[in-house]
Parts: structure tokens; C-alpha cells; sequence
């Protein structure tokens, strides 16, 4: 099986490494907030940077920027300590206090303090 699939390995891509770039920035620099910049830091269009994730993520960069942002969230209750909600919301990029707490509510099931008193 090994033999076979090694025969029949895809050319390479160099638009893949692009993307792995863009993901592993997103992980990397929790600067990155906004789609604008990291389509700025990429030296790609806001336009070319959605029809790469498109295509090769099959999601949008913001969704990705976002699931990075709000898994901090969780390691910052993790470690213990008072949360300032809304700093932690501006930090990660959110407009409102309000923002976050949908943002988070949609990806976890639960409001942030209802999550970290449980957890």
C-alpha cells in the first residue's frame, strides 16, 4: 500500500504551503484577529486569501482566526484567575463584549462564565 501511494503522490502544491503558512501564523500570533491582517501579513488579497481557505480548508479564514481566538479563551480559564471580559474581548479582536459572548456561546454551547464556573 505504501508503494502505491507513494507512486501516487499529488504534485506539489505550492498553494498548500501558502495555506499551512496562513494556519500556523493564526495558531502562532495571537495578533492575529482580523482576516485583513493576515491577508496583509501573507502579502495576499483579503478576496484571494477567502478562495485559498475555500478551496483548500473548506472554511473561511475568519472561522479559523476565530476557533484559534475563543481556544485561548479556555486555556486562559484554565489557568485560574479573575477574567476581565470585556479587555479579553477587545484583546481578541471583538468590537463588544457582546460579540464575543455569541461567538463564544456558538462554538462552546454555553456563555464564557457559565463555562468557566463548570470547568
Amino acid at each position: 500500500m505504501d508503494a502505491f501511494l507513494l507512486e501516487h503522490l499529488p504534485d506539489d502544491d505550492p498553494r498548500v504551503r501558502q495555506v499551512v503558512a496562513a494556519v500556523e501564523l493564526i495558531a502562532k500570533d495571537k495578533a492575529v484577529t482580523r482576516v485583513e491582517h493576515l491577508a496583509g501579513e501573507l502579502g495576499l488579497s483579503m478576496r484571494g486569501l477567502q478562495r485559498l481557505f475555500a478551496e483548500y480548508v473548506g472554511i473561511g479564514p475568519k472561522w479559523v482566526i476565530r476557533r484559534y481566538r475563543l481556544h485561548e479563551v479556555t486555556a486562559r480559564m484554565a489557568a485560574g484567575g479573575a477574567i476581565d471580559w470585556a479587555a479579553l474581548a477587545a484583546d481578541l479582536g471583538y468590537a463588544d463584549q457582546g460579540h464575543f459572548i455569541r461567538d463564544f456561546k456558538a462554538m462552546f454551547g454555553e456563555q464564557p462564565t457559565w463555562y468557566a464556573q463548570r470547568y
